[in-house]
């Protein structure tokens, strides 16, 4: 935005993405402390979708992985990206597959988890990159 002076669609695109997959990440951390949110009167994610949360993460996910595929086509990527973005689906995805609300343990793995889920998105964005 400062270099062309307007924003462009794919950066904003990018910034939703980011919106949705903190939605990811953070609803699983907040499960590792959602009974102390439930003691001092905290609203949490965690609480609000419960045992449900599942489906919730996969769809904050999904829509991660669709808006940040938008932005590169926007910005005209070619084929780098999509891989980065379809190798962070997967990760995604195996994220889903072994969260478990009940396991404060296993949500920090996850939770943390998300360094590679990202650095899989800025690879095939930097890949993208012209020489």
């Amino acid at each position: 935005t400062a270099v062309v002076g307007h924003l462009s669609w794919s950066a904003l695109l990018l910034y939703l993405g980011g919106i949705s997959w903190t939605l990811a990440y953070d609803t699983i951390y907040a499960h590792q402390d959602k009974d102390d949110d439930i003691l001092i009167g905290v609203k949490s994610t965690a609480l609000k979708f419960g045992a449900a949360t599942r489906p919730w993460l996969v769809a904050f996910f999904a829509t991660s992985i669709a808006l940040l595929a938008a932005a590169a086509q926007a910005a005209g990527a070619t084929g780098p990206a999509y891989l980065g973005l379809a190798a962070a689906a997967l990760h995604g995805l195996w994220q889903c597959r072994h969260f478990d609300d009940a396991n404060a343990t296993l949500c920090l793995k996850l939770f943390k988890s998300n360094r590679t889920f990202g650095l899989l998105v800025l690879a095939g964005f930097i890949l993208e990159l012209p020489l």
